[in-house]
C-alpha cells in the first residue's frame, strides 16, 4: 500500500482538526443550558483533556520533556490558546453560535498577514484566491435573510479570539516549540491553559459544577473531539504544511457546524448557504490541488520542449 506523502497527511490532519473543532457549539450549549459559565465549561474541557492525553502519552511512551528555553514560549502559546477558547465561548452569550463560529474564521487572513508582515512569507496567487473564496463562503453560510444585527460585544470577542488563535498557530510554526511532538505540544497547551480558567473562576465567574449525565457526556466529548483530536491533528498539520494552509482549511469548521444544524436540529439550507458551501469546498480543493497541478504542468512543459522533442 502506497504511503501518504507528508503534504497529503498534513491536509488530512488539517481537515480533521477543523471538522472536530466544529463540534464546539453542539457540545457547549447544553452545558450553558444547565447554568454553567464559560470558565467552568472550559475548565472541565481542558482538565479532562489533559488527564486523558497524559494517560495516552504514557501508554504510547511519548516524551513529556520540555527544554528550559521552550518553557516561556510554551507558556505564552498556551495562554493564547486558552484565551481564544474563552473569548469564543463568552461570545456565545452575546450572539448566535453559528455567526460566532463563522466570524472566528477570519483567522486564516490574520495568519497570512502575520506571516507576511513579520516573517516575509510570500502569498501566492492561489493562497490569496483560496482566502478570498473561503472568506466569501463563510460570510454566505450564515448570512440568512440579512436582517440580523451583529452584537458589537460579541463581534469584538470573536475577533479577539481569532487573533489569539492566529498568534498561537504562528507560534507553533515559527518558534522553538515547533520541534515538540504533536501530543507533547497539545498536552502543555491545554495543561498550562487551565490556569486562565482558574483565574477567571477565582476572580469573577465562580465555579459551576456538572450535575447531569448529559452534562458529563458533553464535558467528556468536549475534551476528546474539539480539544485532544482537533489540537493534535492541527499540530501535525502545521508541521507538514505550515500554518497558513492549515488555517485556510479551517474554513471546513463552519461547514461542519452547518451540517450538524441540518442533520441534528433540522435547520433549513438557504440558497446563500449552499453557495457558501460551494465556495468553501472550492477554496479547499484549490489549495490542495494547486501544487500537484503546477507540478504536472511543469513536467508536461519540460517533456514537450522543442529541444527535447527534436532528440526523440
Amino acid at each position: 500500500m502506497r504511503k501518504l506523502s507528508s503534504r497529503t497527511k498534513g491536509y488530512i490532519c488539517a481537515a480533521v482538526a477543523a471538522c472536530t473543532y466544529g463540534t464546539n457549539p453542539l457540545l457547549t450549549l447544553p452545558m450553558y443550558g444547565e447554568g454553567m459559565n464559560a470558565d467552568s465549561v472550559l475548565f472541565y474541557r481542558y482538565g479532562f483533556a489533559t488527564v486523558m492525553l497524559g494517560i495516552i502519552m504514557m501508554a504510547l511512551h511519548k516524551p513529556f520533556r520540555l527544554e528550559r528555553r521552550q518553557l516561556p514560549v510554551m507558556t505564552v502559546a498556551a495562554i493564547l490558546m486558552a484565551l481564544s477558547s474563552l473569548l469564543l465561548f463568552e461570545a456565545y452569550n452575546y450572539m448566535d453560535v453559528g455567526i460566532a463560529s463563522t466570524l472566528l474564521f477570519v483567522y486564516p487572513v490574520m495568519v497570512a498577514v502575520i506571516n507576511t508582515v513579520f516573517y516575509r512569507e510570500r502569498l501566492s496567487a492561489v493562497t490569496i484566491c483560496a482566502i478570498a473564496l473561503a472568506t466569501g463562503g463563510i460570510v454566505l453560510l450564515y448570512q440568512g435573510d440579512g436582517t440580523t444585527t451583529l452584537n458589537v460585544t460579541g463581534t469584538i470577542l470573536v475577533l479577539l479570539a481569532a487573533l489569539s488563535y492566529s498568534l498561537y498557530m504562528v507560534a507553533v510554526n515559527r518558534t522553538s516549540i515547533r520541534s515538540l511532538d504533536s501530543m507533547t505540544l497539545t498536552f502543555y497547551s491545554i495543561g498550562i491553559g487551565i490556569v486562565v480558567f482558574l483565574a477567571g473562576m477565582a476572580s469573577h465567574s465562580g465555579f459551576t459544577p456538572v450535575v447531569t449525565p448529559l452534562g458529563w457526556t458533553c464535558a467528556l466529548s468536549l475534551a476528546i473531539f474539539p480539544t485532544i483530536l482537533s489540537l493534535v491533528t492541527m499540530a501535525v498539520a502545521i508541521h507538514h504544511i505550515g500554518s497558513t494552509p492549515t488555517a485556510i482549511l479551517g474554513a471546513l469548521e463552519p461547514v461542519t457546524a452547518l451540517v450538524i444544524g441540518v442533520c441534528v436540529f433540522g435547520e433549513r439550507l438557504s440558497f446563500s448557504a449552499i453557495i457558501g458551501i460551494i465556495l468553501v469546498v472550492g477554496s479547499v480543493t484549490m489549495l490542495i490541488a494547486a501544487k500537484p497541478a503546477v507540478r504536472i504542468i511543469r513536467h508536461f512543459i519540460r517533456d514537450h520542449r522543442p529541444s527535447r522533442l527534436l532528440h526523440r
